[in-house]
């Protein structure tokens, strides 16, 4: 079984004012997974990661991990993780 891949997908697509039928549009994807994605339903292929970070500009490691994000808060205002 593979590990849960978590994301910042539906923040970063809110954000950037992004729909997830024109984000799937430009990756090669359906919108549905586009969301299966964004609820931690479904892992995103390394191909399709990339594509993703890609249309966002951003480092892949911003989008998608394996532990757990920090709130965001907590980057922005410095709180120590415990």
């Amino acid at each position: 079984m593979s590990e849960q891949v978590h994301n910042r997908l539906a923040m970063v697509r809110a954000e950037r004012k992004v729909s997830r039928q024109s984000l799937a549009e430009a990756v090669g994807a359906h919108y549905q997974t586009i969301g299966y994605i964004e609820r931690g339903q479904y892992n995103p292929s390394l191909d399709l990661a990339l594509k993703i970070a890609k249309f966002f500009g951003l480092p892949v490691e911003a989008l998608f991990s394996l532990d757990p994000f920090r709130p965001l808060t907590d980057e922005v205002y410095g709180r120590k993780q415990s």
